[in-house]
């Protein structure tokens, strides 16, 4: 039974890991146009989309003829066999179902967008194999273990809507005010909050797992005001969301930032490093939809430590946002 199981979990293996892989590559093919404001857009859309399948307003599924002959050409493998088990997981992973369809699209949309194949491949392959770990300890007890079915599994769908939307926010948020990404990561944190009882008085016998659950919602909450006072406080990040709070003359806001000069192409890069004469030069990459040149920009550049240690070097940045040839 246990070797029976693991066949069929790698013929799923085998099915997602090459979805990953395609992912990746299809990425790396489009790396260009996934950077754009529209493409980014589009992608936060498709998120939000999904998770409104996970929160139960539809259902995502195959097209009903491909996913009938899918599941009749199961039907024809006679189970019991290695090789039969294995092409049954192969074909069961194709036949997806609602459940699994939404997270699963959703890591492929996030695979494409870094464009890196060895992610895409480990990526699914550990998913795959995530799903496979409760059909591999069922099938090796005999159905002794198979999980009852209950409320826990709609906790579990809604989860991962509350992630997507999560991954939208994040994917959209080099596009939109600071102020408007943080209000909209404080109702990410306190509406499923609310709805995970924060503010319900717990029955004097609560188990212990249901106190557990309320002090995360507390602290979902907690974390959501904060970033709601950050919205209204005029806050730099959401990394760190009472900064508005702060007083105005910290050494980190006397020195706003390292004064970069922009370069727009090769030639005008061949010209600074000749009128640097020798001295070392720092080139940055800056892009309007980078998160990363953003926090540099918040915490490295305005550190007073870093323009120290840059005091005597030359600093060049190219904005790439356009993604022109000369980018």
């Amino acid at each position: 039974a246990l070797n029976l199981s693991l066949a069929y979990t790698f013929g799923m293996c085998l099915t997602y890991t090459l979805a990953g892989i395609a992912a990746g590559l299809s990425g790396q093919m489009l790396s260009n146009a996934l950077q754009t404001p529209w493409a980014l857009g589009f992608g936060a859309l498709v998120f939000v989309l999904l998770a409104l399948s996970m929160f139960g307003f539809y259902e995502l599924k195959l097209p009903s003829n491909l996913e009938n002959g899918l599941m009749s050409l199961s039907r024809r493998i006679k189970g019991g066999h290695l090789f039969s088990d294995f092409l049954m997981g192969v074909l069961s992973a194709l036949i997806i179902s609602p459940c699994v369809a939404a997270p699963l699209a959703g890591a492929l949309l996030y695979i494409s967008k870094t464009s890196d194949v060895m992610l895409g491949g480990v990526a699914l392959f550990s998913l795959s194999l995530g799903m496979g770990a409760p059909l591999i300890l069922i099938g090796a007890s005999a159905g002794t273990l198979l999980p009852k079915v209950g409320s826990w599994m709609n906790a579990v769908r809604n989860l991962f809507g509350v992630l997507m939307l999560g991954v939208a926010l994040w994917l959209i948020s080099p596009l939109i005010p600071m102020s408007i990404q943080m209000a909209l990561w404080a109702a990410l944190l306190i509406v499923p909050a609310i709805f995970m009882h924060a503010l319900d008085p717990l029955p004097i016998d609560a188990k212990p797992a249901l106190r557990f659950w309320k002090g995360i919602a507390l602290m979902l909450l907690i974390t959501g005001l904060a970033m709601l006072i950050g919205a209204l406080s005029n806050a730099k990040s959401p990394l760190q969301p009472l900064s508005g709070l702060l007083a105005t003359n910290t050494s980190s806001q006397q020195h706003a930032s390292l004064n970069f000069k922009r370069i727009k192409n090769l030639a005008e890069l061949d010209a600074a490093l000749q009128a640097a004469q020798g001295k070392l030069v720092m080139l940055d990459f800056y892009a309007d939809w980078c998160v990363s040149c953003k926090e540099m920009d918040q915490f490295t550049f305005s550190d007073s430590r870093v323009q120290t240690a840059l005091k005597d070097t030359v600093l060049l940045q190219a904005d790439v946002t356009a993604n022109t040839e000369d980018d």
